[in-house]
């Protein structure tokens, strides 16, 4: 049976300006952007010792997980500093909605982008109940 092996792409519409929302992500969130004015992130480049996995999850309709946002989804972008990066969106404007939160298996803050949608930042971390306190 074919499967499915990773995830090969994020895409969502703009509310507004398309390119001004990808500016957005470039200056706040370091994404590099390419010429057709969208990323490519590549797993080499990601140096967390879990090796590199990207998680999937359906959530329940009532759930408030994506919440302040009305949005039906939720992306989760693996950051290699979460403290760093905190520092540099609170320093260019942006408002973490909640977080950092340490669990087992990393990390986590949440920001809202300029459309209204609930963005979570991920600092990976192999799972381990320590971690917890990290």
């Amino acid at each position: 049976m074919a499967r499915i092996t990773g995830i090969g792409g994020v895409f969502f519409k703009s509310q507004g300006d398309r390119a001004a929302l990808a500016a957005w992500y470039q200056k706040h969130l370091g994404m590099a952007l390419e010429d057709f004015g969208g990323a490519i992130l590549r797993w080499p480049e990601d140096k967390a010792e879990d090796g590199g996995l990207t998680v999937w999850h359906v959530a329940d309709a009532e759930s408030q997980w994506f919440s302040p946002s009305e949005s039906s989804f939720m992306i989760n972008y693996r950051v290699d500093d979460l403290g760093e990066m905190l520092e540099q969106l609170r320093a260019g404007g942006v408002e973490i909605v909640g977080g950092p939160e340490s669990h087992e298996n990393g990390k986590f803050a949440w920001i809202m982008d300029p459309d209204g949608n609930k963005v979570e930042l991920w600092e990976p971390m192999l799972w381990d109940n320590k971690n917890k306190d990290a």
